[in-house]
């Protein structure tokens, strides 16, 4: 274990023998200090969203297929022309310093490892380049919660194309924290420095509490703000936080080049409905104009076949990879991602599909 600033942070490196990825939680919760572990595992109020996002997925079953002549199923695929050996990729997701020493650097090399899209927040604990150079190479995406700085953003925006960053997602649905009750139950301040955070003019993050840091990024993003970053840039851009077909087609109709449907795995608003119960609507609406990726309650193998089925073509998740984290460094999180790439080959079996585009045309009972 290594300590830094009085909080413990784990330093395991090795695979992990997984039953399922829930049951990585209460294993996580042994290692990751409390205050970091209620960061993590949290969400906002009472945290019927966060509970009703992963059963939103008994709102629909998969037809099982038989005589369908296949085997081996193939979970290869590609967004914005970047090929990956699974749809399966990581949200982006804050301070994951709080789970294990070497953060971001361990994730985006296990998300490596796995053949899976990385993506990094702005409130990485890593930075941008040190991140990127973990990947060795690998697609990663750069999330970004937009100051009122521009100046900020435009910095931020600057070194994530320096180091490669394929596409970005504009956080749109994060405008103010969600009432977290645990971090404050907890009294809970991020112990360690937020590396991207050191050029504001209010410090690094460390000493601050979560709705501190969100004061400093921007309350007001319009479409606008899509083209500037698009224009900025010249990378695809995915609005993240989409729920409505309302605001997808807003989205789309800014400029961006992808839809991320999340309710931010039940931080943010909570009584608003579960992620994947919203999904279809907004897929119905976006009709494959652009790629839509998916996140908030992911757990399992047929989770992530039902948000293919469902419109998606990407499917994300974070905590559960941060576990895996915890408990196994870059080792753990190839772990989970590979687990989780084994329950959805075995479903894709079972229903008879080949491939993700025949994912993706399977029929669900409703």
């Amino acid at each position: 274990m290594t300590e830094i600033n009085g909080y413990t942070q784990s330093d395991n490196e090795k695979e992990l023998d997984i039953l399922n990825l829930p049951s990585l939680e209460a294993e996580a919760k042994k290692i990751i200090p409390t205050g970091g572990f209620g960061y993590i595992s949290g969400g906002s109020e009472d945290e019927w969203t966060l509970s009703e996002n992963t059963k939103a997925f008994n709102h629909v079953q998969i037809v099982p297929r038989v005589l369908s002549n296949i085997e081996d199923p193939q979970t290869d695929t590609e967004i914005f022309g970047i090929k990956v050996k699974t749809p399966i990729m990581m949200s982006p997701a804050a301070a994951q310093g709080l789970a294990h020493s070497q953060g971001e650097k361990d994730t985006a090399k296990g998300m490596a490892k796995a053949g899976a899209l990385m993506s990094q927040s702005t409130y990485s604990s890593t930075s941008i380049a040190d991140t990127a150079k973990a990947g060795a190479g690998s697609p990663q995406f750069f999330q970004l919660y937009m100051s009122k700085d521009w100046e900020f953003n435009e910095s931020l925006l600057t070194e994530a194309m320096n180091a490669g960053a394929k596409a970005i997602i504009l956080t749109a649905d994060a405008t103010v924290d969600g009432y977290r009750e645990s971090d404050i139950i907890n009294n809970f301040q991020f112990p360690i420095p937020m590396a991207n955070l050191e050029k504001f003019s209010t410090g690094d993050g460390k000493g601050k509490g979560i709705g501190e840091i969100y004061a400093a990024a921007a309350q007001k993003i319009s479409p606008a703000d899509v083209k500037r970053i698009k224009d900025f840039t010249n990378l695809p851009v995915i609005v993240k936080g989409v729920q409505s077909p309302e605001d997808a087609l807003l989205a789309i109709g800014a400029g961006a080049d992808g839809i991320y449907v999340s309710n931010h795995g039940g931080r943010q608003l909570n009584g608003g409905p579960a992620s994947f119960d919203v999904l279809k609507s907004v897929a119905d609406a976006v009709n494959h104009q652009v790629p839509i990726i998916f996140d908030s309650g992911v757990r399992r193998g047929s989770h992530v076949f039902k948000a293919l089925a469902n419109g998606a073509d990407m499917v994300a998740l974070a905590r559960p990879i941060i576990y895996g984290l915890a408990l196994g460094g870059a080792d753990g999180v190839y772990s989970v991602v590979e687990h989780l790439n084994d329950e959805f080959k075995t479903i894709m079996q079972l229903a008879g599909t080949k491939t993700i585009e025949d994912v993706k045309k399977a029929k669900l009972l409703r």
